[in-house]
Order: C-alpha cells, then sequence, then structure tokens
C-alpha cells in the first residue's frame, strides 16, 4: 500500500494522470479488501486466543478497538475515493473522512498563498499582557466563527478570574460583531476589537488605548507559534478529542509555569496568587 501511495503521488506528473491515478486506485481498492480480511482474521483470533499472547486483557482490547474502528471507516473512505479519483465528483466536506483516526478532524478555509484549506482541529489561545495563557478552547468537529467564540471564552474567565477583572479584551477583526460590542459593552470591558469596517477603524487608530492594545495584539501570533512549537507540538500524538482536549491543558499548564518562570519573583508571586 505505501508503494501504491508513492505511486499515485508521482502519477499526477505524467501526461495522462488522471488515467494513471485512476489505475493505481484501482489497484488500492483490490488490496484494501485483502487487507481488511487480513486484519479481521487477526482481530478474531487475537479476541478468542488472547491467553497464549503476552497482551493484558485490556491491551488487547485496545487493539480490536482500533482494528474494529478502521474496518467500519474503510468502506466510506474507498467510496469517497472513488467518487472523487474515478468519478470526478465533489465530496461534501461534511461527508468527507479526512482522518482514520481522528473522526472530529475538519476542514479550514484559510485562503493562504499555498494552502488554501487546512485540515485539523480548531484551536483558540487568549493571553494576558503578559503571555500568561488564560483561555483556550479546543473545537471538536467542524470550525465555528470566532464571532461565536468570543462569548464562551468571556463566559470562562468571568468564572474563573470574575467578571471585574476583566478590563480590556483584544482580538482581530474576525472576533467583531455587532453582537460581540453590545456583549462586551454592557460588561463595562474597553473594546479593542479590530473592526470590520475601514471607516470605523480609521476613527478608532485615534485612540491610544486601542492603538497600544491592537499593537500588542500583533505578538498573539508569536504565542501562538511558541506554544504550538514548544510545548504542545505538531501533530498532537494523543488520539480522540477527549484526549487531545487533556493534552492541550497540560501544555497550557506547563506554558505558563514557563512564562511565569521567567518573571521577577515579586510579579511572579502576584500573578501566581492572582491565577
Amino acid at each position: 500500500m505505501n508503494r501504491l501511495c508513492m505511486e499515485m503521488t508521482h502519477a499526477r506528473r505524467r501526461k495522462d494522470s488522471k488515467r494513471a491515478r485512476k489505475a493505481v486506485l484501482r489497484k488500492m481498492k483490490k488490496l484494501s479488501k485483502i487487507i481488511a480480511a487480513h486484519a479481521a482474521r487477526h482481530r478474531e483470533a487475537l479476541e478468542q486466543r488472547r491467553e497464549e499472547t503476552d497482551f493484558k486483557a485490556g491491551e488487547a482490547r485496545q487493539i480490536i478497538e482500533r482494528i474494529d474502528m478502521i474496518l467500519a471507516r474503510l468502506p466510506q473512505a474507498i467510496r469517497q475515493a472513488h467518487e472523487r479519483i474515478i468519478g470526478g465528483r465533489q465530496v461534501q466536506n461534511k461527508e468527507k473522512i479526512l482522518s482514520l483516526y481522528e473522526d472530529h478532524a475538519a476542514v479550514y478555509v484559510r485562503g493562504k498563498a499555498g494552502a488554501e484549506v487546512e485540515f485539523g482541529s480548531q484551536l483558540l489561545l487568549g493571553e494576558s499582557e503578559r503571555g500568561v495563557i488564560v483561555d483556550w478552547e479546543l473545537v471538536g468537529g467542524n470550525p465555528q466563527a470566532d464571532t461565536k467564540m468570543l462569548g464562551r471564552s468571556l463566559a470562562r474567565l468571568k468564572q474563573t478570574a470574575g467578571g471585574k477583572a476583566i478590563r480590556e479584551v483584544s482580538g482581530d477583526r474576525g472576533f467583531d460583531s455587532k453582537a460581540n460590542r453590545a456583549l462586551v459593552e454592557l460588561d463595562g470591558i474597553y473594546n479593542a476589537i479590530c473592526p470590520k469596517s475601514p471607516s470605523d477603524l480609521k476613527k478608532r487608530m485615534k485612540e491610544p488605548e486601542f492603538v497600544d492594545l491592537q499593537q500588542r495584539r500583533s505578538q498573539t501570533e508569536a504565542r501562538i507559534s511558541i506554544f504550538k512549537n514548544g510545548f504542545l507540538g505538531a501533530p498532537l500524538l494523543s488520539r480522540g478529542h477527549a484526549n487531545q482536549n487533556r493534552e492541550v491543558a497540560w501544555s497550557v499548564l506547563a506554558h505558563n509555569l514557563w512564562v511565569i518562570a521567567r518573571m521577577p519573583r515579586v510579579e511572579a508571586n502576584a500573578l501566581a496568587q492572582a491565577s
């Protein structure tokens, strides 16, 4: 199968690339049936003769569950490849299997140069002025609009730090909406979210506090890179949304301890007590 995958990759360089890809996929489909039958036989043997192996009951059950998961999703994956390569038909994002192991992975339309779409899970990070991550959310399934995530973030911050502790909030224009502006104003929080309207942005750039917070917001991209590459890792090693959620939580804790440890002692103690 690995050899066929490499053959599929190189088929796009040929003049008859469409015909070559179809031929390779037919070989893959034939081989997939053999692999599925082979896995089913091993699964049955492990279930019936587990005592003859070195596996504990929990280890054997985990292997059996993984085999069952792949066998259950394999027909849909084959049908999806058939529709796209042989049928030449688009497959709706909600019907796609992006990963046999992570059923909550989704398609993200980013519009970046060289990366129109990305695949994975959506992660929201909120940091304080000193770089401590004060809020996070790992979204399972299809991505959500940033405007819908701000309200949940503020609600979590109110619960942990108290509503009066939130003095100002800043974010890019993806978080700007009429509902969010009203929500922030209702709580008495200074709104430093970048407006979507160019005329409104031009007016707000005359406010010194807004300008300072927008400049501070530009550092968040660096914070995301530090957290992802230095603490979280890409891709995540854990499987399943619940396990990945727990891994993000531990990574946030490690990151915050690292940030606080680099602060002066008096300031670090005050921040540790506040958190």
